[in-house]
């Protein structure tokens, strides 16, 4: 493939992932700041990441919009040994394979964990597809993982991503720290089950087992429900999809974009660490990496939270409101807010069993 002299050139490209085709076109070259150099020398990390990419694509139904964000998430989380958007381009553009990737992995703890991300990446945006479920078949072929143990994930899996919008019980919801003030008058109540649902999806980032936060997505859509049953409205679960997309938020590259952030962390250093008294298996070099990824689902829960309550105070209306621009800025609000509230957080985490949290999520 030849580049033009303005390195701007627009290339319909067909690749593969595992046995789908599929024709990606509008790709410029110019836009990626490629250095080959960067993903030629391999790494877990870039492997890992890379069948991130392909099974984010394997239902073959991405949206422009969504591809787009893809993209920008490649292009914002580089490291001095992690090029995000120059493996986005490498998948994009078929210079690698799955299988490839999955050679990369030379232990079976990374495989165990390049499967549950596949599986996570492919139920983010609802139950699995045809298409995804004949992809993560052949990934977990690949990876070596037992076809029993494989289909049970998928299956727990679409479970959690098929569930309710229903709002989740109070009872079942963290409780505040003492230094934060009782809630009074409705916004204060608000805001207080907004803080509520970002503790425990922070809490959620820091269990051991991978596939739990799996209920992240879903606790968040419960909570755009609770925030507008709180104003007197009701969204299905359609409509909950439309409210996240108008704020720029898809499901599929919230979950891509919180592995990546792992990656810049060294997701896969060394095996074994503790954190919290449990053993963390491949998903830490040492704490630092689940706080990264603790924070970024705390702030994005909270600036969700925040976003629907402005929504729903203007009479369920984006009018005046620039809704990805807001979400941006309310993420970066919460950003300290996590900090304060980490022991609070941890403690939650000692606590939780991922099981009976998604049995919640299920209803």
């Amino acid at each position: 493939m030849v580049k033009d002299s303005a390195a701007e050139a627009r290339v319909g490209v067909e690749w593969k992932i595992g046995g789908f085709s599929q024709l990606r076109d509008e790709v410029k070259w110019g836009e990626w700041g490629m250095a080959e150099s960067n993903v030629a020398g391999g790494g877990r990390e870039e492997a890992l990441y890379s069948i991130c990419l392909f099974a984010a694509f394997s239902d073959g139904g991405k949206a422009d919009a969504e591809r787009e964000e893809l993209r920008r998430i490649g292009e914002s989380v580089r490291a001095e040994d992690f090029n995000g958007a120059a493996i986005y381009q490498k998948v994009l553009l078929g210079r690698t394979t799955v299988e490839a990737e999955a050679g990369r992995l030379d232990a079976p703890e990374w495989r165990q964990l390049a499967y549950e991300m596949a599986v996570k990446v492919c139920e983010a945006d609802g139950v699995t597809s045809g298409a995804e479920k004949e992809f993560l078949a052949g990934l977990a072929d690949l990876l070596g993982i037992d076809k029993g143990e494989a289909a049970v994930m998928v299956a727990e899996g679409d479970a959690v991503a098929g569930a309710g919008v229903e709002v989740v019980d109070a009872v079942n919801l963290p409780s505040l720290p003492p230094a934060l003030p009782v809630a009074v008058g409705n916004k204060a109540e608000v805001d207080s089950l907004i803080l509520k649902y970002a503790i425990l999806n922070g809490a959620l980032e820091l269990l051991p087992e991978t596939l739990s936060t799996m209920a992240i997505i879903p606790l968040q859509m419960k909570l755009v429900n609770s925030v507008g049953k709180q104003h007197g409205f009701s969204l299905d679960k359609r409509q909950l999809v439309e409210f996240l997309g108008a704020a720029g938020i898809g499901a599929t590259s919230q979950v891509v974009e919180g592995f990546a952030r792992k990656m810049i962390g060294g997701l896969a250093g060394q095996l074994g660490k503790k954190f919290l008294g449990k053993s963390v298996g491949g998903f830490a070099k040492k704490g630092v990496d689940q706080l990264t990824s603790s924070a970024f689902s705390f702030a994005s829960t909270w600036a969700i939270g925040q976003l629907a309550q402005r929504y729903y105070a203007n009479g369920r209306s984006w009018s005046g409101i620039n809704a990805k621009a807001t979400y941006q800025e309310l993420r970066g609000e919460a950003e300290p807010l996590h900090q304060r509230l980490l022991p609070q957080i941890q403690e939650q985490a000692a606590t939780l069993d991922y099981k009976k949290v998604l049995a919640m999520v299920r209803g």
